[in-house]
């Protein structure tokens, strides 16, 4: 502890940081030899599949919808064409023993949102799980 000598008879106190840093680096040096001493992780085992998924066939399934006279679309399943009202039955058919349930949809763009929605919806109706689009800049590339 210092005194003042500026006339006043107050004691000023200073902390002494030193010990404290010191502890501060012991402690450091711990945790820098702890650290890599310590496990980095469990070994998990991860349950193996019951059934073998069948490969789905190369073919792609493309739904082809095509404005038709006063707002009606067509439909065509690769190639072959399908009524508006078997059009949930005959995917069901196809993905029936299919292990990926991927659709391709290639629309006309005379037609609305809304058609190619409905057509979306039935396909998710009829058990598939992912829909893609095929877009004119695609179509040259298949």
């Amino acid at each position: 502890m210092t005194m003042s000598n500026s006339g006043s008879k107050s004691m000023q106190s200073e902390i002494n940081v030193t010990p404290m840093i010191d502890v501060l680096l012991v402690l450091l040096i711990i945790f820098m030899v702890i650290v890599p001493i310590a496990p980095r992780g469990e070994a998990a085992s991860v349950p193996q599949p019951a059934t073998q998924a069948v490969p789905s066939p190369g073919n792609p399934v493309v739904l082809e919808i095509l404005k038709g006279s006063e707002d009606a679309a067509l439909f065509r399943i690769n190639q072959q064409d399908v009524s508006f009202q078997d059009l949930r039955a005959r995917l069901a058919d196809i993905y029936a023993n299919r292990a990926q349930r991927v659709l391709f949809i290639k629309a006309d763009d005379q037609l609305s949102f809304r058609q190619i929605a409905e057509a979306v919806d039935i396909s998710h109706a009829a058990g598939i799980d992912r829909v893609g689009f095929i877009t004119p800049r695609l179509a040259q590339g298949l």
